[in-house]
């Protein structure tokens, strides 16, 4: 444990912790609204953000977040509206990002500073107390919205058109879940880096929808690894010493890769014995639950057949 003795390590664990409980709690939501890469999307923004913050001697961290909450809006709003569709409107955000990125940090005094790379890929060890006290603020906002509205988010995010005529503000809801994928891109870009960020937000939902029996079994389970992947890429990235977040993705990846190998070979054995198990149930646990009952145990919402949770 010689590692807990440096405090940097001790900033870097703690940043991985909350990155790692934070973003899958988003990204269920995302799994559930086949919008797994608007993750990537916000990150290219995010660098333009960052760019700006270089070239205006201004906060990285602020300016991302600025830009990426812009650039979250404006897809949803494309979205919505229906000018467009999602995955085009995703593309053009995705592109223009990068682009925009590129261009305004070549005129950076000096040309492409070398702490980009941190921005992009991650450097954990740099994180500061200040950087600290950001992240735990903006991931105690996410929390509390993904968590606390979490039937109202299950809901849209599960049937949209159900959601509408049950009462729900399915668009205020929309932008609120784009603006905290937002903040989880910002906040994790220091820990796992903004070409990553998409993974620890998708894989480890992917992971948990193969055996979670439910909806919020999978936001647990999901949560379970993202710490735990989270914590021990940043643990193992300090004694092998490579990149922490390209070492965190790994490991994210090799639990997905690792637990359906198991669920094909507990459902294999149980084809075989001519049996039936849980593993045979449908990939996506969310979507075996009714969309009305996310919205049970409460009163009527006004204006719609669906109730409001407690």
């Amino acid at each position: 444990m010689e590692f807990l003795s440096y405090e940097f390590m001790q900033r870097a664990l703690l940043a991985a912790f909350l990155v790692g409980m934070t973003a899958p709690t988003v990204g269920v939501y995302l799994v559930q609204r086949r919008l797994a890469l608007i993750g990537d999307g916000l990150g290219h923004v995010a660098l333009a953000g960052v760019a700006i913050g270089v070239l205006t001697s201004q906060a990285p961290v602020l300016t991302a977040l600025a830009l990426a909450v812009v650039g979250a809006v404006a897809i949803e709003l494309i979205r919505s509206r229906g000018h467009t569709s999602g995955d085009i409107a995703l593309a053009v955000l995705f592109y223009g990002g990068i682009a925009g990125g590129v261009v305004i940090i070549s005129q950076a005094p000096g040309g492409t500073p070398g702490n980009l790379n941190a921005f992009l890929f991650g450097a954990i060890t740099t994180t500061t107390a200040a950087d600290i006290a950001v992240f735990a603020v903006l991931c105690g906002l996410v929390l509390l919205v993904t968590l606390g509205l979490s039937r109202y988010l299950f809901a849209v995010s599960n049937d949209e058109e159900f959601a509408v005529a049950s009462g729900l503000p399915v668009l205020r809801l929309n932008l609120l879940l784009v603006v905290v994928t937002a903040m989880t891109v910002v906040v994790s870009m220091r820990v796992i880096g903004l070409l990553l960020i998409s993974a620890l937000m998708i894989l480890p939902i992917a992971s948990a929808q193969l055996v979670a029996a439910s909806f919020r079994q999978t936001i647990a389970i999901g949560v379970g690894i993202g710490i735990s992947v989270s914590v021990s890429g940043v643990t193992l990235s300090f004694y092998a010493d490579t990149p922490s977040g390209g070492t965190i993705v790994l490991l994210a990846i090799g639990v997905f890769v690792l637990v359906a190998l198991l669920r094909a070979v507990r459902t294999a054995v149980f084809r075989l014995r001519g049996g039936r198990s849980d593993s045979l149930r449908s990939n996506d646990p969310a979507s075996d639950t009714p969309v009305s009952d996310s919205l049970l145990g409460g009163d009527v919402v006004p204006g719609g057949v669906g109730t409001r949770p407690v």
